[in-house]
C-alpha cells in the first residue's frame, strides 16, 4: 500500500467509495494519506512503512488505505473541500466505513528528526484503530 505513488489521474471520489465498500466488508476503518511525489515527508513515511514490517501489519489488520494526490498538476479541491483544512504533508485522515472523519492528523506531530518515529506512529495507528 505504501508502494503506491500518489496518482494526480487517480479519482479520490472512486478510491473512496471502493474503500468504504471494502472497510465495511472488513470491519476496518479507512486510513487517507493526503500528500503528492513532490513531497519529501510523504516518502520518508512510505519509507518507515516499507522498512517496518510491524508497522504495515498494524495498517493491513486495522485500515483500508487511499492514497489522494494534492500537487500542481491536480489538487483535488473539491474531493479535499469536504474535510478539514490541511496545514501541511503528508496528511492523515481516519475515517469510519461511511467516510466520516474520525481524526485528522498532521504528520509533523509524528516526526523525529530527519523521520517519522516508529513508536509515534504506531501509537497513532493503535489509538485510531476500530475496536471491538
Amino acid at each position: 500500500f505504501f508502494d503506491r505513488k500518489y496518482d494526480p489521474t487517480a479519482n479520490p471520489f472512486r478510491q473512496l467509495d471502493a474503500a468504504k465498500e471494502q472497510a465495511a466488508r472488513e470491519g476496518k476503518r479507512i486510513l487517507m494519506d493526503v500528500g503528492g511525489e513532490w513531497c519529501i515527508w510523504c516518502h520518508r513515511l512510505d519509507d518507515l512503512f516499507r522498512t517496518n514490517k510491524d508497522l504495515a501489519d498494524l495498517v493491513n489488520k486495522h485500515y483500508v488505505v487511499i492514497k489522494v494526490n494534492v500537487s500542481i498538476d491536480n489538487k483535488n479541491e473539491i474531493f479535499m473541500a469536504q474535510f478539514p483544512k490541511v496545514a501541511g504533508y503528508p496528511h492523515l485522515f481516519v475515517l469510519d466505513a461511511y467516510g466520516k472523519v474520525i481524526h485528522s492528523q498532521d504528520s509533523g506531530q509524528l516526526e523525529e528528526g530527519k523521520g517519522h518515529s516508529k513508536e509515534k506512529v504506531a501509537e497513532f495507528l493503535k489509538k485510531w484503530a476500530k475496536k471491538g
